[in-house]
């Protein structure tokens, strides 16, 4: 290139054109020195081009050219051979400078190019970014899209609210043509039109739920495009020669109800899913779009979450009203409930007492009137008339009894007592009736028998009275036999008793009581019955009792209180009866040589069976009652004062008298008040009278109350003529006892 730009000293030229030349070569010179110059600037100021050496090299490169059309200057006229050298060299430089870039270039080229490639390759990603700048915007716009809606579906838990919601919602962001669910009926057999974007009540239609466009959208869990001529995309007729949009279909889950059952939502209960059908604009080149799409699935699972929601709200709803509805019910039956039991307990208090207190009357007047002189068919009369009285007070008790027990408001009475004086006097109240009856009894207590020990006396004797009557009441000819002992540890698990779980203490006792009679015996599978209330059996009746039908199941009862068993064996019919009864005692810290104040004697002592002169006075409102208490009082030789009224009662009572006995249940006199008046006005216990409670109600608060106001004893009315005796005798020798200490 320089070479063709001198001008060659030997070559004949016009001074002018010479001129022009030299002119020339010192502008070209001065261009190629001032590129280098720019391409340093641009080197040092630029610090991410990849290729500076190049542009150095390439700077040489220019510099040398234009030194060597600079040194060609001195070439137009004569020149020594310092030019010539110089120029020369210059030559020399450029042409390997020259060189070297060309060769350089080669391999700068394929660089420049691939730089190009990833120019273009950082282009397309940033029109992808762009792109997904773009769906990010999209996206944020469909989330905020499905926040709204998720809010206006979830604003409320009406499961028709939350639907339309869905479908008018769903029209407004998507701009969509038609839209609708289709419910499963109850059948379960088909898809029914149930709601839909312009139709506020759209008829019923239709269709089966196995068509294969419904399998499709059921089976896949995103939208699905189906046909616009699909029997669920029919959702109007169109008119005119219109191109229907494209329709997406999307399954909705439904609440599997698995733990209650929704009468009102069958669908929930019978299928799984709904379909949701979406229609664009008609005569639109619109398509449906991946964002789009995603929003209608989001939507779907919402809507789903919703109605389940709802599902379980209305259900808790029904089931809050229905418990409220319950609770009324169970309130009111609590109520009622609570009415018959006072009236329940209202009726036994009063007709406890005015039942005993002529019970009390027939009773007293009967054993004074068997006192008296009379012939064998008055005695056998009035004998009568004592046992059919008797008979008629135990099943007062029985009932009273029976009733506390059922309630569970029966307390047992827990005390000291003789126990061996227990069964002697078992022993002698029936032992007159077997003797009628010409029957051996006899009693059997065992040598490491305690004397005395803890437990409910009263209870007690009832329960073996009862069975030992029985054995006597069943039993023509032949013997009893009445056998007490300590239980064993390993008797107390008999196979008649399976049931029975003994728990043994150093405190306490198993009592076992074993009554054998050669009676008449009872059918195996008639055991049983025994202990129901008015049991009634083929062999239960022949056996002619004439009882109550109440004395064992109360037994029973009474034995289980006692944390006991009791239970009848017999081989059948004819071969006898053995009563076995255990019941759990404590063992008394008193001696067994001391006595208690209250022991029952073993048998009437005549001894003190007459008071001469006692001075007795008795109080009460009822004066049958009070005349047959009176009555039984002068016929043991007391001198008696009888009263109906608390003010008599308290101008009349004195020092003189030794008892005093008064009716605590008077509905107008409060007895225990004037047992307190009564301590108030003889404060020294050897002047003031024996007091004792004459009641028809026997129950723990009775008797502790009378207690605790500060009386000496409670008589259960009805009282007989050798009860009366047997009190009196107690009473004395326990003041005796009191004023000797």
């Amino acid at each position: 290139m320089m070479e063709g730009c001198c001008i060659e000293p030997q070559w004949p030229a016009d001074e002018l054109l010479m001129k022009y030349q030299y002119i020339s070569d010192f502008f070209i010179a001065l261009a190629y020195f001032s590129i280098p110059l720019e391409l340093i600037y641009f080197v040092k100021k630029s610090a991410v081009f990849p290729y500076k050496w190049v542009l150095v090299q390439f700077g040489a490169f220019i510099v040398l050219c234009g030194a060597t059309h600079l040194i060609n200057l001195w070439t137009f006229s004569v020149h020594s051979r310092t030019v010539a050298i110089v120029m020369a060299t210059a030559k020399v430089f450029t042409a390997a400078v020259s060189c070297a870039t060309a060769l350089m270039l080669v391999h700068i080229i394929p660089d420049l190019l691939s730089v190009k490639t990833r120019e273009l390759f950082l282009k397309n990603k940033a029109a992808e970014l762009d792109r997904e700048m773009g769906l990010i915007r999209t996206q944020e716009e469909t989330g905020r899209h499905v926040r709204m809606l998720t809010h206006e579906i979830r604003s409320t838990l009406d499961r028709h609210t939350i639907l339309k919601t869905t479908l008018v919602e769903l029209g407004r962001i998507l701009t969509l043509e038609e839209c609708a669910l289709w419910m499963p009926t109850r059948t379960g057999l088909e898809l029914q039109l149930s709601y839909t974007l312009h139709q506020q009540n759209p008829v019923g239609y239709t269709v089966p739920i196995h068509l294969p466009v419904i399998n499709q959208v059921f089976n896949n869990n995103g939208t699905v495009k189906i046909s616009p001529n699909s029997p669920v995309a029919r959702l109007r007729p169109i008119a005119g020669k219109h191109i229907p949009g494209e329709v997406v279909a999307v399954r909705v889950p439904l609440l599997h109800l698995s733990n209650f059952q929704i009468n009102d939502w069958p669908e929930l209960s019978t299928k799984r899913y709904a379909l949701m059908v979406l229609m664009l604009p008609s005569d639109s080149a619109r398509q449906w779009h991946v964002h789009e799409l995603e929003l209608v699935e989001v939507v779907a699972d919402q809507v789903a979450v919703a109605l389940s929601h709802a599902a379980i709200l209305e259900e808790s709803r029904k089931a809050r009203d229905l418990l409220m509805e319950q609770n009324i019910a169970l309130d009111l039956a609590r109520r009622d409930a609570e009415i018959a039991i006072c009236a329940r307990n209202d009726f036994l208090a009063v007709m406890n007492h005015e039942m005993r207190t002529p019970m009390h009357a027939i009773i007293a007047l009967s054993s004074l009137l068997q006192e008296t002189e009379l012939t064998p068919e008055q005695r056998l009369m009035v004998e009568t008339i004592l046992k059919s009285s008797n008979l008629l007070a135990t099943l007062i008790n029985d009932v009273l009894d029976l009733s506390r027990l059922e309630d569970g408001s029966l307390q047992l009475d827990i005390a000291t007592f003789n126990l061996h004086s227990l069964f002697r006097e078992v022993h002698s109240l029936v032992k007159p009736v077997a003797s009628v009856k010409k029957l051996s009894v006899t009693l059997n207590l065992a040598a490491d028998l305690p004397v005395y020990v803890v437990g409910d006396e009263k209870r007690l004797m009832q329960t073996i009275l009862n069975v030992v009557g029985n054995a006597v009441k069943f039993t023509k000819e032949g013997t009893i036999s009445i056998a007490v002992f300590v239980a064993k540890s390993e008797s107390l698990r008999d196979f008649w008793a399976p049931d029975f779980f003994p728990v043994q203490s150093d405190n306490h006792f198993y009592l076992r009581v074993q009554v054998k009679d050669s009676g008449s015996g009872i059918n195996p599978q008639d055991i049983p019955k025994l202990f129901t209330k008015f049991a009634q059996s083929q062999s239960l009746a022949t056996r002619n009792s004439g009882g109550s039908g109440l004395g064992l199941a109360i037994c029973k009862r009474f034995v289980n209180l006692m944390e006991g068993h009791i239970w009848i064996e017999s081989d059948g019919l004819g071969k006898g009866c053995t009563a076995t009864v255990i019941v759990k005692l404590g063992y008394s810290e008193q001696s067994n040589e001391s006595k208690l104040p209250f022991a029952p004697k073993t048998q009437a002592n005549h001894v003190h069976s007459d008071f001469p002169g006692l001075k007795v006075l008795v109080m009460d409102d009822n004066g049958v009652s009070r005349s047959a208490t009176e009555g039984l009082l002068v016929h043991l030789g007391c001198d008696v004062t009888s009263v109906s009224s608390s003010e008599e009662f308290l101008r009349v009572i004195s020092q003189e008298h030794k008892v005093v006995f008064m009716d605590v249940c008077m509905p107008s006199i409060d007895g225990f008040e004037l047992t307190v008046q009564i301590h108030e006005k003889f404060i020294k216990r050897h002047e003031r009278p024996v007091l004792v409670a004459l009641t028809g109600n026997m129950d723990r608060m009775t008797k502790e109350s009378c207690m605790r106001v500060g009386m000496d004893g409670v008589i259960l009315k009805p009282i007989s003529l050798d009860k009366m005796r047997s009190v009196l005798s107690e009473l004395l020798e326990h003041r005796v006892l009191f004023e000797s200490t």
